[in-house]
């Protein structure tokens, strides 16, 4: 291990694994490369140098491009489908980068940026790809050791939209719409799935004669069942003696599956003829829901249908389901019904007191 100079720069030379390796210590000062040196020897020592020669080999657009082909391909269509779309900012940003060049101040100033014209929530994705994507580099393909996403907080969102419809709403959006998009409005406001989850349901996990349906694969990774009421049992009924059997319970004229774009197109169109203010697919989700608490279901079957991992995502709706909660408070008269007949015999002899006076 040694230094020798080309075009008065300072180079250093060893072996590794049978193989000789050249680094510039980009000086011209022989003093400051040999201490550059002794700092080499330590790293080589420490396991850590040949890390960063990897972090200095590949680009972000070499992880990304890995990450698409080995692990987005693996994820749901709509997901992968954001990973290409986060992917076009973050290209610009980051594309020609080293992985050692990519330092969490230089993200922290994309998020800044990003923040001028995207929502906090879009920030949040296309920096979560970048975490994942370093992970995933760390982990499996030991390209780089640290992980600069570490040191970057996310940005805040406020989720608290809590836009449903009325029946009245819900009458007008389905006169507008087409009798494909009138079926799916019809499914989603009474099974409370998600828009992938429709688009991607088969026929292979309806159960007509169980009256359930299976979820082969939610957001969180994991199976559900979702019971069918009686409309849906009809709807489903009509839609497999009607159309040519193929995969899709909702399919396109081609037998194909729906595209996501088209469904949202279709959908913002029909709200706009039905004149209804600020109203996404997503709102029919918010809506199942909101009418369960607002008839008195218990929360924790909320949770359970929407699939929801845990009860904090479910309890966005508590305030809707007064009734239910109000049973709570009345099994104390139960448990003390003698108390609760003297409070109100007691209540109406002073009544009666005040009447006379």
């Amino acid at each position: 291990m040694g230094l020798f100079r080309r075009n008065k720069v300072w180079w250093m030379t060893f072996i590794h694994q049978g193989q000789q390796v050249r680094r510039s210590t980009g000086t011209t000062d022989r003093r400051l490369a040999e201490a550059i040196l002794g700092k080499i020897r330590v790293k080589i020592v420490e396991g850590r140098f040949f890390d960063t020669l990897e972090a200095k080999d590949h680009t972000f657009n070499d992880m990304m491009d890995r990450y698409l082909k080995e692990r987005s391909i693996t994820k749901a269509p709509a997901s992968r489908q954001r990973d290409e779309q986060c992917l076009a900012h973050l290209r610009d940003a980051f594309g020609p980068l080293t992985l050692a060049e990519i330092t969490p101040k230089l993200l922290a100033a994309y998020k800044a940026k990003r923040r001028e014209t995207a929502k906090p929530a879009t920030v949040n994705k296309e920096l979560g790809l970048v975490r994942h994507g370093f992970n995933v580099a760390i982990r499996e393909w030991e390209w780089c050791r640290d992980n600069p996403m570490q040191r970057v907080c996310m940005e805040t969102v406020r989720n608290e939209r809590d836009r449903w419809i009325s029946s009245e709403e819900e009458g007008r959006l389905l006169a507008n719409s087409a009798p494909w998009l009138q079926d799916m409005i019809v499914f989603a406001l009474n099974t409370g799935m998600r828009r992938g989850e429709i688009l991607n349901l088969q026929w292979q996990a309806v159960d007509l004669i169980r009256q359930v349906l299976v979820v082969m694969r939610s957001k969180n990774g994991e199976k559900r069942t979702v019971p069918l009421n009686g409309r849906l049992v009809e709807l489903l009924r009509r839609k497999s003696t009607r159309q040519a059997k193929g995969a899709f319970v909702f399919s396109s004229a081609a037998s194909t599956l729906v595209d996501a774009r088209n469904l949202t197109r279709s959908f913002r169109l029909a709200a706009k003829k039905a004149q209804l203010i600020d109203v996404r697919f997503h709102d029919l989700r918010h809506t199942f829901a909101t009418r369960l608490a607002q008839a008195g279901v218990d929360l924790y079957k909320v949770q359970r249908l929407l699939g929801h991992k845990s009860a904090a995502m479910t309890q966005r709706y508590a305030h809707h389901s007064p009734e239910s909660l109000r049973e709570g408070v009345l099994i104390l008269e139960r448990i003390h019904p003698e108390i609760s007949q003297n409070y109100h015999r007691e209540v109406a002899t002073v009544g009666e007191c005040c009447a006379s006076a």
